[in-house]
């Protein structure tokens, strides 16, 4: 089968797709047919050095968290059966081979849940890694209804979908982000205010709420510039470990560190079946122009995701 790997670090045309063997489902695992596979920034920081070192000499990495396809094969113990539409996440720990961006991929039936009803597998692909991290991120928030949240990198993968699930929780959200008009962080994913990234935010966000917001979301990596912005004893949820920003008055600084759950998966299957997760696709490539297409995602500058499609 093919899959996108690479063999040493780099830039974009380092990411090759080679010939390796088709996996075999073990204990609980599902193997998945897969048909698209969303491109993360994730990867692009493994082949350029930015996690991770090089794959060993004479062997290679795999890349891609996201996937929409079917089941393929299933293992001893798993539920699944071949022919069902799923979505799933393909975790980057271990390192391996084996990851989304191929023809085939076996996952652990943790990982996977149906495919949303009525939305095409490259939209679908979306999903996984994103969805999951602003949904995990949302519960590290801890906020109810009525709390006001400030969620930076609004218009991102991440972010958007955070504004779209605080908002489903009674939240008041405060989105801020490069674009100076916030279209999609208001208009679709429901904000209440936006802030652009040109304004103080700090002072914005105290103008918004005074004694300061409930909880921060900080999907843009601010860390430090930002926690001014949360009351005393309040939360403050970051995405990177490289932008935790030091505790005062009495905040808790969590990190979101992304995993696999299938519960939390179906339910935005499910949001997404019904029209109630906006996703959003910017280009797609075939799977043979994976290079072509991480250069593309790292240029920037796309309101939405790039989606490699299998099929």
């Amino acid at each position: 089968m093919r899959a996108a790997v690479y063999r040493s670090l780099g830039g974009p045309d380092v990411v090759e797709v080679a010939e390796v063997d088709k996996p075999v489902p073990g204990l609980s695992e599902v193997r998945i047919k897969v048909q698209a596979s969303a491109l993360n920034p994730a990867d692009a920081a493994a082949w350029a050095g930015g996690y991770f070192p090089a794959p060993p000499e004479g062997s290679a990495y795999g890349l891609g968290w996201d996937i929409a396809g079917v089941v393929d094969a299933v293992g001893p113990g798993s539920h699944w059966t071949p022919g069902q539409p799923v979505i799933a996440l393909s975790h980057g720990l271990p390192l391996g081979l084996n990851r989304g961006q191929a023809e085939y991929v076996v996952v652990p039936s943790q990982a996977i849940a149906e495919a949303p009803a009525g939305v095409d597998p490259v939209h679908a692909a979306t999903i996984p890694l994103n969805g999951l991290t602003a949904a995990q991120s949302v519960e590290l928030l801890g906020i109810q209804a009525g709390q006001t949240v400030l969620i930076t990198g609004a218009e991102g993968a991440v972010g958007g979908y955070a504004v779209q699930l605080a908002k489903r929780r009674g939240a008041v959200v405060i989105a801020t982000d490069l674009s100076p008009d916030g279209e999609f962080a208001t208009k679709v994913a429901g904000a209440d205010v936006y802030v652009p990234a040109s304004q103080p935010l700090v002072e914005a966000a105290r103008k918004a709420r005074a004694e300061g917001v409930d909880a921060v979301l900080d999907t843009a990596r601010l860390g430090q510039a930002v926690i001014g912005a949360v009351a005393d004893g309040g939360r403050f949820v970051t995405t990177r470990r490289d932008a935790m920003p030091e505790t005062e008055r009495g905040i808790r600084v969590l990190l979101t560190q992304v995993g696999p759950d299938a519960a939390m998966l179906s339910t935005l299957s499910d949001l997404a079946a019904a029209g109630d997760l906006a996703l959003r696709v910017a280009e797609t490539y075939p799977l043979q122009e994976v290079s072509k297409a991480y250069a593309r995602m790292v240029k920037g500058g796309l309101q939405g995701r790039v989606v490699l499609t299998m099929e």
